[in-house]
């Protein structure tokens, strides 16, 4: 790592840990309670560069690379992982997939709005009867004309109601067909895309989720991402760069996890000496800062195999998979720390226990990580 990136790294730390203290630790709770997005939050980002960290500099964003990207990601996790996901999906899925598959006057249409957070992004591929199985996905695209009419529903989709605008994959080949998919840019405003139903989560509250539903959605010819029915193909790379950023997340909520644990161990005394004396904890604390050392060495190799233009499909499924079960592990044992006082919502690490089981399912579960290592193992 050279010196511009650790001081970019110094930089990002310091920016995020201002953010989260004045925009963010405050209003936390309620959002969490309330289900809020704060959009102004994202805005906010955005105008520190957070929004486009990997979209060069040439299109409005910060001309970064991965290693400051996941730095971002972990170090806001700490404060709220909600948001931590949203910033995610924004940069990795919606913004990445224009980065690297739109044509020059896509990128200059798109790029620097999304860069910005003057638009929201949101990417859709899940649907309520396709999660894993994507290549039989039903929403589909037929041609008419000059344009595409698309219908069908998404589910499970990060900023789907509050979205600016939406990368959508839609079958417009036989079901199951790898070149059966294509990806379509749609804007909000489309009389054709509607809002649909918010789901009320067990966690990530702060993150919208949503349905969104395509009823005779028309879309210029002009706004397909490459060429008709190599949507799928695309998706599965935008993946790859989106395993980095889940495992980022499980990552940051560990280490906030895992920091919290330590300072309550310090601080809580019994039998008139800190917890942290005793064995019982002092060991747990030690196995939770191992699984936390180990994902991150996980996390770095996928991100220099990133940033050199490498492979890393089997190294960002490891990443993913490993940091988003240890986030679980680290989150439940820094709980069992706190005792009843982690059952509380006036700690933090009630919502990293909430929080860290998304990191499991989303982009992929941890059985189709297993899948696609398995599979590049073997090949």
């Amino acid at each position: 790592m050279d010196k511009e990136v650790r001081e970019n790294i110094a930089m990002i730390t310091k920016m995020v840990g201002d953010i989260g203290k004045k925009f963010i630790e405050p209003h936390r709770k309620q959002w969490d309670d309330e289900q809020v997005f704060p959009v102004e939050v994202f805005k906010k980002l955005g105008a520190y560069g957070l929004m486009g960290v990997l979209v060069p500099e040439k299109y409005g964003g910060a001309g970064m690379g991965y290693h400051e990207y996941v730095t971002v990601i972990v170090e806001l996790a700490k404060y709220d992982p909600a948001l931590a996901l949203s910033l995610a999906a924004h940069n990795s899925l919606c913004t990445n997939h224009i980065l690297m598959f739109g044509n020059e006057a896509q990128k200059q249409r798109w790029l620097p709005k999304l860069a910005t957070a003057e638009w929201i992004g949101a990417w859709g591929l899940t649907e309520p009867n396709t999660g894993s199985d994507a290549g039989n996905m039903m929403t589909t695209a037929v041609k008419d004309g000059d344009a595409w009419v698309l219908n069908g529903t998404k589910t499970f989709i990060t900023h789907g109601n509050s979205g600016d605008i939406a990368v959508i994959m839609a079958r417009t080949g036989k079901p199951g067909d790898k070149k059966g998919a294509t990806a379509f840019v749609i804007e909000r405003g489309n009389p054709g895309m509607q809002k649909g139903r918010k789901e009320d989560k067990l966690g990530m509250r702060a993150s919208e989720t949503t349905e969104m539903v395509f009823t005779d959605c028309r879309v210029p010819a002009t706004d397909v991402l490459g060429e008709p029915g190599a949507g799928f193909v695309q998706a599965l790379q935008v993946l790859d760069g989106g395993r980095i950023s889940i495992a980022a997340l499980g990552l940051g909520i560990a280490e906030g996890a895992l920091e919290a644990a330590i300072a309550y161990a310090k601080e809580r005394h019994q039998f008139g000496k800190p917890i942290a004396a005793f064995q019982g904890i002092s060991f747990k604390l030690a196995d939770m800062a191992t699984k936390v050392a180990a994902a991150r060495q996980l996390i770095n190799n996928a991100v220099v195999r990133k940033n050199n233009h490498m492979k890393v499909t089997r190294q960002s499924a490891m990443a993913k998979y490993y940091a988003s079960e240890i986030a679980v592990e680290v989150a439940t044992d820094a709980v069992q720390v706190f005792g009843g006082y982690g059952y509380s919502k006036l700690f933090p690490v009630e919502k990293f226990y909430r929080d860290a089981k998304l990191c499991t399912i989303g982009e992929g579960t941890s059985e189709v990580q297993k899948i696609v290592i398995a599979k590049d193992l073997l090949s």
